[in-house]
C-alpha cells in the first residue's frame, strides 16, 4: 500500500491530491543536492538579476532626488512616457480582443488551417524585432508598397504614432492567445454546450461561461503583453525615426541620453521602466497565485503546456 513520508495511506486521499503527494515522495534529493541547486539559482539571480537591478536604481540617484526629479519631468522624457502610454494603451486592448478571437477559435472549433493560424502567432517569437520594424518601412516607406499612396493622401504610418503601435502590436500579440489557447483547450466545450442547449445565446454564453472561467488567465496575458509594449526597442526604434521629443519611447530616449553621455538622466528613465518591470512581476505573481488556488492541478496544467 502506499503511503506518504508521515505513514498517511495515499488510497485515503481524492485523486487529483495523490497524484501531485506522489512525485513529492519520490522525487526528494539528499541536503546537500538540494542546498547546491537553491544556492547555485540564487547566485545566478543575484549576478545577473539583482545586481543591475540595484546599480539601475544607485545610478539614477546617484545624484540626488533633486536631479532624479528633473531628468523625469524633462519635457523631452515626459513626451517619451506619453507616447510610451499611449502605444501601451492603444496595443493592449488590441491584442486583448485578438487573442481571445483567436484562442476562441483554436480551442473551441476543428478547422482547416489551424496548425498554419498556431504557426502564424508564433511568428513574432521567432523573428527579430529589427526585422518585424523593417517589414513596416518595406510596406509603408516612401519607397514601400504603399508609401506613394499615402504620400498622395497626406497619410504618415512612419515616424509618427501609428507607425509605433503597428510595430508594437505585431511584436506583442502572441502572448493574450497564447496564455489562453492551453486554458480554453483544458476547460473543453462542456459548458459552453450545456448553456447553448438550455436556450443561452452565444454572446451569452460567453459573457456568462467563457468569460469567468478565463479572466485570471487573460488577465496574466494582458500583464505580460502590457509589459512587453512597453519595453520594445527593436522594431520600434526601425518605424520611429528617432524624432525627439515626438516619436521617442522611453526606451529610445534612454539609448539617446546614454549616447549623449547624461547617464544621470539616462538611469532616471531606466529607473522608471525597471519600475514598472517591478510592478508588473508583482501583479503577474498575484496572478499566479490565484490561478494556483483556484484550481492546482489545472494552474499547473496550463503552465507546462504554455512553457511547452
Amino acid at each position: 500500500m502506499d503511503t506518504l513520508q508521515g505513514g498517511q495511506d495515499m488510497s485515503a486521499l481524492p485523486a487529483t491530491a495523490a497524484a501531485r503527494a506522489a512525485p513529492a515522495a519520490n522525487v526528494l534529493e539528499p541536503p546537500w543536492v538540494r542546498r547546491l541547486l537553491i544556492g547555485v539559482a540564487l547566485g545566478f539571480l543575484t549576478l545577473f538579476l539583482f545586481v543591475p537591478l540595484v546599480a539601475v536604481f544607485a545610478e539614477a540617484f546617484k545624484r540626488g532626488w533633486e536631479a532624479y526629479l528633473a531628468a523625469i519631468t524633462d519635457p523631452e522624457a515626459l513626451s517619451a512616457i506619453r507616447l510610451t502610454l499611449v502605444a501601451a494603451a492603444i496595443s493592449v486592448p488590441l491584442n486583448l480582443v485578438f487573442g481571445v478571437a483567436a484562442a476562441w477559435s483554436i480551442a473551441k472549433f476543428d478547422f482547416h488551417g489551424k496548425s498554419v493560424l498556431l504557426t502564424l502567432i508564433d511568428l513574432p517569437f521567432s523573428i527579430s524585432p529589427v526585422i518585424a520594424g523593417l517589414i513596416y518601412v518595406l510596406l509603408f516607406g516612401a519607397q514601400g508598397w504603399f508609401g506613394p499612396w499615402l504620400q498622395a493622401h497626406d497619410v504618415k504610418i512612419l515616424f509618427a504614432l501609428p507607425g509605433i503601435v503597428l510595430a508594437t502590436i505585431f511584436i506583442t500579440f502572441p502572448f493574450v492567445a497564447r496564455e489562453l489557447i492551453p486554458l480554453m483547450q483544458s476547460q473543453g466545450n462542456e459548458e459552453e454546450e450545456a448553456a447553448l442547449v438550455l436556450g443561452a445565446s452565444g454572446w451569452r454564453t460567453f459573457w456568462r461561461v467563457t468569460l469567468p472561467n478565463i479572466k485570471w488567465g487573460l488577465l496574466y496575458g494582458v500583464i505580460l503583453c502590457n509589459a512587453r509594449a512597453m519595453g520594445e526597442f527593436g522594431a520600434v526604434s526601425v518605424v520611429s525615426g528617432h524624432i525627439r521629443g515626438e516619436t521617442n519611447t522611453m526606451p529610445l530616449q534612454v539609448e539617446i541620453l546614454y549616447n549623449e553621455y547624461n547617464f544621470a538622466a539616462a538611469f532616471a528613465l531606466a529607473s522608471l521602466l525597471a519600475l514598472l518591470a517591478l510592478v508588473t512581476l508583482a501583479v503577474k505573481s498575484i496572478i499566479e497565485w490565484r490561478l494556483h488556488d483556484t484550481d492546482p492541478v489545472e494552474a499547473d496544467a496550463r503552465n507546462m503546456e504554455y512553457r511547452a
